[in-house]
């Protein structure tokens, strides 16, 4: 079992930048591929990016790509999310997940998610 507990969320106007945090509890959070999603309000949540077992791999959809920076520690059992330029299409829940094995873009192979951290961005 993994519990995963994202914070870093706020407020920030338009080319601004925010971290998130997402901290794992358990002892098997090397093992785990993790990924980031959002989710605006109406819309369906979609993949944001996701991280291998490993720092190595990384993968971003197109929108943040170059603004956007998944990491991990895994001394820490945390991933982060590195969030510049940011703009107001980027508002959004924030929702960090865990799968066993490596990183997926696809929301419905992940086993663990946390409860969200809102990213708001203004004008």
């Amino acid at each position: 079992q993994v519990q995963l507990v994202e914070s870093g969320g706020g407020l920030v106007q338009a080319g601004g930048s925010l971290r998130l945090s997402c901290a794992a509890s358990g002892r098997t959070f090397s093992s785990c591929g993790m990924g980031w999603f959002r989710q605006a309000p109406g819309k369906e949540r979609e993949f944001v990016a996701t991280i291998g077992r490993s720092d190595t791999n990384t993968v971003y959809t197109d929108s943040v790509k170059g603004r956007f920076t998944i990491s991990r520690d895994n001394a820490k059992n945390t991933v982060y999310l590195q969030m510049n330029s940011l703009n107001p299409d980027d508002t959004a829940v924030y929702y960090c997940a865990a799968r066993y094995g490596g990183w997926s873009w696809n929301s419905y192979e992940y086993n663990f998610w946390g409860q969200g951290t809102q990213v708001t961005v203004s004008s």
